[in-house]
This record gives structure tokens, C-alpha cells and sequence, in this order.
């Protein structure tokens, strides 16, 4: 990512903005905070004065909605239902491969393996598919300590070789999307954890909507919605009427999935 001062991520990003919270359409290439080695969007605000509370991250290579607090009530307010899983997220992706049904829900735990690397937490051969559902059996977990985690999706579109994702975690875990449709044998384009092809040069993940309660607006509901930028649809040669009409059939399939 080209380096930027803290003002011109406010004009280009700003999603929404109060006195409690900030949400910002992060483009791919900077993390949330936390990071080591380079710019993050906590410490680039910090930097210019402003004290930013992540609400919730999303991973360095993804692009799309971030939520962060100004306030400490409304951080606590919000990141309480994160953790009890009543945040509602969607997410859209690209993925390598064709063929996946409709809908689809993919249930396998994750764990934490060597290098801190997250990871299935069976076998990749035990790993089974029931129509649209992937498990694994319980007989088939390894011994190490295992998070249950659970992503549903729905299919929009396919392109030559490449298929377009709506896509709602149940669970939150760190890498959950990019893990588990990778180990179902179809990867993020671009990503760098599992795309060897090298074709792509931004990861095709995006936090797309977010809707969580908050007791301070009327009505009490943060409904937030994040547009992909036109490098995410490259794939899929979208241009930008294609694009617009691809996230009216992606809207229409997760209302669907989502009931």
C-alpha cells in the first residue's frame, strides 16, 4: 500500500463517522493495528491525535469494512456482541474453481499448528462433503486444543475458472474464510497464505456489510455496507455496470441465506 497520512484515509475510506465510532472501506495492503513491521491504521490515527479502539479486525490483505471506536462505552457495547456472535457480517470473495452449490455451509474446526499458522484441525483427507455441507467426524479431530467454526455462503456468479462468493461467518476466527475455503479446495485468488498461482496481486476478500445494535442512534442499529473498489473485480473482467449488478445478485443470495 502507498503510504498515507491519517487525513486523506478519512476523506478517501470514511464509511460512517460520529461522535462514538469510525468505519472505514480499508483498502488491501494495511493492517488494523498491531502491526510489526508497518503502518497501521490505529497507529497512523495515533500519530495525528486521534485514539482509535479496534471494534474488530479484519486481516492486512483483506479489503473493506473496519469498524473502530472514538468512544470507550459504545467500544465495549459493540464488541460485546462480536464476541457473543450477534454481529451480523457478510463478506464477498473470489475464489479459484467452479461447481459449488447454491448455498453451502462449511463446518470445519480450526487450530493453531507450528509457526502460529492456523489450520484445519483434522486431516485434509478427513475432511467430507454431505451435499452442501464440509465436516469432518469428531473420531477424526487431532488432539491438539480445536476452535468449532462455521462459515455459510451462497454462490453469485462464475467466470471462466473463478467463482464469486457471498459470505457470512457465524463464527469470528482469525483466517476462518480464507482456511476453510482454501481447505474445501478453493482458494482466495490471491491469497498469499494459499494461492501459489501467483496471478493476482491483491487478495479478492471483502468485508462488505456489518449490522450491529447501538443503543446511541435512531434507530438503535449500525447498518454499515462497504463498495469494493474496482481492483477487486478484476477476475471477473467487471466492469463497473457488471459490478453493480453482480452485488444486487450477491445482496439477493445473502438475504437469502441469511433468511
Amino acid at each position: 500500500m502507498v503510504e498515507m497520512d491519517w487525513q486523506s484515509v478519512r476523506e478517501q475510506y470514511t464509511v460512517f463517522a460520529d461522535d462514538a465510532v469510525l468505519a472505514l472501506n480499508k483498502p488491501a495492503g494495511i493492517s488494523v493495528t498491531g502491526e510489526r513491521h508497518d503502518t497501521d491504521l490505529v497507529e497512523l490515527a495515533q500519530a495525528a491525535g486521534t485514539q482509535l479502539y479496534p471494534v474488530h479486525r479484519i486481516d492486512k490483505v483483506t479489503s473493506g469494512l473496519v469498524l473502530l471506536a472514538v468512544d470507550l462505552a459504545a467500544h465495549g457495547q459493540l464488541t460485546r456482541q462480536f464476541t457473543k456472535q450477534t454481529a451480523r457480517k457478510a463478506y464477498l470473495a473470489i475464489v479459484s474453481g467452479t461447481a459449488l452449490p447454491e448455498r453451502g455451509e462449511i463446518d470445519l474446526p480450526l487450530s493453531v499448528g507450528r509457526k502460529n499458522r492456523v489450520r484445519i484441525a483434522a486431516p485434509r483427507e478427513a475432511i467430507r462433503r454431505e451435499g452442501e455441507r464440509w465436516f469432518v467426524d469428531e473420531a477424526d479431530l487431532l488432539p491438539a486444543k480445536n476452535y468449532p467454526s462455521l462459515t455459510r455462503f451462497a454462490t453469485v456468479a462464475e467466470h471462466g475458472d473463478h467463482t464469486l462468493l457471498a459470505i457470512t461467518p457465524v463464527t469470528g476466527r482469525r483466517h476462518q474464510i480464507r482456511v476453510q475455503l482454501a481447505w474445501i479446495g478453493h482458494p482466495i485468488l490471491g491469497d498469499p497464505l494459499f494461492d501459489r498461482t501467483a496471478t493476482f496481486p491483491r487478495t479478492h476478500l471483502h468485508s462488505w456489510q456489518l449490522r450491529l445494535d447501538a443503543d446511541w442512534l435512531t434507530p438503535p442499529v449500525l447498518d454499515l455496507r462497504a463498495t469494493p473498489g474496482p481492483d477487486f473485480w478484476t477476475p471477473l473482467a467487471a466492469d463497473p455496470d457488471a459490478a453493480e449488478q453482480l452485488l444486487r445478485t450477491a445482496s439477493e443470495r445473502l438475504a437469502d441465506l441469511t433468511g
